[in-house]
């Protein structure tokens, strides 16, 4: 690797170590320094800005077995997640939730893999919130 990630801290992921989102919320929890993380993805976006838990002044976040979890985490498992979550949303937010797990039935739309990855960029070097210098590196 060469550039900004040569000298920041490297927490490491395996996709191998889980084969659902409560594994994979597991598996980053485990990364987390006196914090846990629950699998809210408005918390996870916290979490990527550092001082919860992750280095506060960038980072490296490597994914190994990144193509594992991207099976693990496509749309069946997408729509099981949102499922669980229509239940206890607003009712306002139900429709938008239950139309999203109509798409991810039929296998389309963005699923938690690729919500996962969005949201680790947003925070890298070409995010909106680059200045948090996470950077994400899938193998």
């Amino acid at each position: 690797m060469s550039g900004r990630g040569d000298d920041l801290p490297v927490l490491i992921i395996d996709g191998a170590r889980f084969s659902d989102f409560d594994g994979f919320t597991r598996e980053f929890s485990r990364l987390l320094s006196h914090h846990s993380w629950r699998g809210n993805l408005d918390a996870f976006n916290d979490l990527l800005r550092g001082g919860f838990g992750t280095p506060e002044n960038g980072w490296v976040l490597r994914w190994v077995n990144s193509e594992s979890s991207r099976s693990a985490l496509g749309h069946a498992e997408t729509a099981r997640q949102l499922e669980r979550l229509v239940l206890t949303c607003h009712p306002s937010n139900r429709p938008g939730i239950e139309a999203r797990i109509d798409n991810a039935r039929r296998g389309e739309g963005p699923t938690l893999f690729d919500e996962i990855v969005d949201i680790v960029r947003e925070h890298g070097p070409s995010g909106d919130e680059a200045e948090d210098g996470v950077v994400l590196e899938l193998s």
